[in-house]
């Protein structure tokens, strides 16, 4: 199960992504308990979520320059900046002169990188371990979005709840620029260099050219945006009005909803981990961990009391987990190395789904309420994937050709 950790490369990048998530995700408590509790409006805690996303336009140039330059240098820039960022966060905090506007401002310029770094992350997996290691490697790297979640969301509660959101930004902070230093430590596979390549337009074009010839990657790019949409909003945005209109929780609470979500996750990236690439068929995999997060995302909008929510909750983290991995697997296993960044790149674009479906979440949970707004983007996804299984058959009937 943690044959990739054999790699010392791997151990860095691992180590780096789980201290980077883990600021992310207590960044992600603190902003969002933030905004509901100064503004009361759903709309604004969606729109902060979904301005978090604003690189995506621009993720597929992250995707030339992933493939043009040193993907190691380019993450540990990245890491910098989010430093940077979270120290004005914490100063305007700790002086008083914190405004929801700085909020939204902030949360749209680091997210103009958030979604380059992404695709930097994932492309560097397939850098620094061997090919037959693919998902061992992706599961266990989904791992550290689980584990830091779970700290992450507790320990930002737990600052928020105690010391204040200042205070809670100096951990945040701290942890971004750790990040930094431990990505140093990644090295690539031998093999693996940076190309000389012709233009960036011309990387772009070519890029897209070798995309829209693979049925298999058409199709995945598809499927990423129809998660994004349908079924992330409910944890990438819309939790804490969950927790504050549906089960009347404070931070603590929510922190609570987080980390149950990421134990599912847990036990779902292990549990892909411990599956052989050889063996298994990322293919079906995917449709069928998508198949069951939607039925999660149903389920939740039916149900009210908290043990059940709780229940729930895991079920869909743990869908969530089969879903990602098996996806990221199947690209990665599909793409020719020259072209990886690029194609990471446009797979970003998916993720454009998400605030697209937070921004509609928040609309319809401040005209009905936030478990009614779960059902119809649940009921929406289905119909989408329906639509998918018609349109690409060969993911569920025959192995796409390598």
């Amino acid at each position: 199960m943690f044959d990739s950790f054999r790699i010392r490369s791997f151990r860095y990048q691992w180590s780096a992504d789980a201290v980077s998530v883990w600021a992310s995700e207590m960044e992600n408590l603190v902003l969002g308990w933030y905004i509901i509790a100064e503004t009361g409006s759903a709309f604004q805690t969606g729109l902060l979520a979904a301005l978090r996303f604003g690189g995506t336009l621009i993720a597929p140039l992250y995707g030339v320059m992933a493939d043009r330059m040193n993907r190691r240098k380019m993450l540990v820039g990245m890491r910098l900046i989010f430093a940077g960022q979270a120290a004005v966060m914490m100063a305007l905090a700790l002086t008083g002169a914190l405004h929801p506007w700085h909020a939204f401002v902030l949360s749209f310029l680091i997210g103009l990188v958030r979604q380059g770094e992404q695709v930097v992350r994932q492309s560097l997996i397939a850098d620094t371990v061997p090919r037959d290691r693919l998902m061992n490697a992706t599961g266990l790297a989904r791992t550290t979005q689980d584990l830091s979640r779970m700290a992450g969301s507790f320990l930002g509660a737990g600052l928020l709840s105690q010391l204040g959101l200042g205070q809670a930004y100096i951990g945040v902070t701290c942890f971004f620029f750790v990040s930094a230093l431990l990505a140093l430590g990644i090295t690539l596979k031998q093999g693996v260099r940076v190309r000389p390549l012709t233009s960036p337009m011309e990387n772009l074009r070519t890029g897209a050219s070798y995309m829209r010839r693979d049925r298999t990657i058409v199709a995945v790019m598809f499927l990423a945006f129809l998660v994004n949409f349908t079924t992330f909003p409910l944890t990438n945005g819309l939790l804490p009005v969950v927790a504050k209109q549906v089960f009347d929780m404070g931070p603590t609470g929510l922190a609570t909803l987080t980390a149950v979500t990421a134990v599912g996750a847990l036990v779902g990236s292990l549990a892909m981990a411990a599956v052989s690439s050889r063996a298994a068929r990322p293919d079906r995999l995917m449709i069928v961990g998508i198949i069951a997060w939607h039925v999660t995302v149903l389920a939740f909008s039916q149900v009210h009391g908290l043990g059940l929510a709780l229940l729930v909750l895991s079920l869909y983290g743990a869908a969530m987990s089969f879903s990602m991995v098996t996806m990221s697997t199947l690209l990665l296993e599909t793409t020719e190395a020259e072209f990886r960044g690029r194609v990471m790149g446009v797979r970003m674009l998916a993720v454009y789904g998400l605030p697209m479906g937070l921004l509609l979440g928040g609309v319809l949970s401040d005209r009905y309420n936030v478990q009614t707004a779960t059902l119809i983007l649940g009921l929406i996804g289905i119909g989408m994937l329906v639509a998918a299984l018609v349109a690409w058959p060969e993911l569920w009937r025959k192995r796409p050709a390598r």
